[in-house]
């Protein structure tokens, strides 16, 4: 994890601008690390981001736990309590019948463009909108995937985000394995992905 985070820093400050990806248009990176290493893993990020900072860049960390919390708390709190009864009601006699369900439930509300990507988007406009910054000399993360687990797999937000990125560099922190390829396995447990697009350090 320690080299992926080096290279990810040389290729950001590479002389030339910042080269995590070989397509200009589309500027996305995924730095994947073991669930396990979560903290060590912030405090990378955040190593990093500092140094940035000190160097004159914009750094944004859009954390899915965060807007993942927030569409929880816009539910109506009866709406809620209905899926926390009927878990219990169901968990001890059939837990992968209680599971799905809640699944269907939380799925409904992260999927789509007006989904998670949406709130992803409208952070990242309201970010630009307010500073402007260059997208020489930004970064984006994309943090607190795992909270999103099972609910939401990162290749369907990549996929939606995809053209709305003003081109400023995004990098996901990615909680998970990396199998054959450009492959990756989801929090180590999901079947591997072959879905990415994006350079994978």
């Amino acid at each position: 994890m320690k080299a992926s985070f080096e290279a990810l820093k040389r290729d950001l400050l590479a002389e030339e601008g910042p080269r995590i990806s070989p397509m200009r248009n589309y500027r996305f990176a995924i730095l994947p690390y073991p669930p396990d290493k979560e903290f060590e893993c912030r405090q990378m990020a955040r190593a990093l981001s500092d140094d940035l900072k000190g160097r004159g860049w914009d750094v944004l960390d859009l954390s899915l736990r965060r807007l993942f919390l927030s569409r929880l708390r816009a539910q109506d709190e009866r709406v809620l309590q209905s899926w926390v009864a009927a878990e219990k009601r169901v968990v001890d006699r059939a837990p992968d019948r209680a599971l799905n369900r809640l699944k269907g439930q939380v799925t409904g509300l992260l999927e789509g463009e007006d989904g998670l990507a949406g709130d992803v988007v409208r952070v990242l406009e309201e970010f630009a909108d307010r500073t402007n910054p260059d997208p020489e000399r930004t970064l984006l993360w994309i943090s607190g995937a795992g909270s999103l687990y099972p609910f939401f797999r990162m290749s369907s937000l990549l996929k939606l985000l995809d053209g709305k990125t003003r081109l400023l560099p995004v990098v996901l922190l990615y909680p998970g394995a990396r199998g054959e390829g450009n492959s990756l396995h989801f929090m180590g447990v999901f079947p591997p992905d072959r879905d990415y697009r994006p350079r994978i350090y």
